[in-house]
């Protein structure tokens, strides 16, 4: 029964191998109108196996034409969309390095925004709504660095509205991260590393909404290290600017004790 499974195994195995060398043989004979526009179509239908076999074909064989590089940025939204992170952001890098003065090269950045703002997220999050400032956040941040490198290079780039938006919401994510680490500090009394982690909320990420949990956290470490001033001073700031923030009886119940 064995012999007989792997014997299958070993047909479907080769039949593959040879349907495979018969359409590299079929595509060896198009156009190159006609490669891109299969490889394309192939996209478009999701059958992206097939699309990465056309792209990589096509731009090994026409590296430099128009063709041939736009077929190389098509191949790295492919990866992309099949998950593919580490593979999509090599061919976009390559992609920038080989043609830095290409029409589409703000695209391949802004695609680098993209892999990055997705590539951490696991299967569940499609079913479970989680706190993404609570997971690792260096795809975040790198995600916002792409789109700063986009907006600063093509400030006037199709992709720059959209770019924008998904700065603001990257912005609280690593804000709301800071804040996550100051709680930590503060749970352990490591109230200085609290301190510089909340001060750095509020000189960096200025009016996110995770600014007022900062100063929570400043005030209420200012006072367990005894600057009783600096937690005065902190709590005053807290109570003009975020007066109805439910954070402010804690901290008065603290530094006014």
């Amino acid at each position: 029964m064995l012999k007989k499974f792997l014997c299958i195994i070993l047909i479907v195995s080769l039949s593959g191998c040879a349907l495979f060398g018969k359409d590299e043989d079929e595509a060896n004979n198009w156009t190159l109108e006609r490669l891109y526009s299969e490889a394309k179509r192939s996209m478009e239908r999701q059958n992206y196996n097939r699309a990465i076999e056309l792209y990589e074909f096509l731009e090994t064989r026409y590296p430099f034409g128009v063709y041939g590089q736009q077929a190389l940025l098509d191949l790295a939204y492919v990866y992309y969309k099949i998950g593919n992170h580490e593979q999509a952001l090599s061919t976009t890098d390559r992609f920038i390095r080989l043609y830095p003065q290409n029409n589409h090269v703000d695209y391949a950045y802004y695609l680098q925004g993209l892999i990055n703002f997705s590539r951490n997220k696991s299967l569940t999050d499609r079913f479970v709504k989680t706190d993404s400032s609570q997971r690792d956040v260096s795809s975040a941040y790198a995600s916002f660095q792409n789109f700063s490198e986009l907006l600063e290079r093509f400030p006037d780039s199709r992709y720059a509205e959209d770019a924008i938006m998904r700065m603001v919401y990257l912005r609280n994510i690593l804000a709301q991260n800071e804040i996550h680490v100051a709680n930590y500090y503060m749970r352990r009394n490591a109230y200085i590393a609290a301190i510089n982690r909340a001060r750095f909320v509020v000189e960096n990420y200025s009016k996110t909404p995770s600014v007022p949990d900062a100063l929570v956290v400043m005030a209420k470490a200012y006072r367990f290290i005894e600057l009783d001033d600096l937690a005065y001073d902190t709590l005053r700031i807290l109570k003009m600017n975020h007066p109805s923030h439910p954070g402010i009886s804690e901290v008065e119940g603290i530094v006014l004790n």
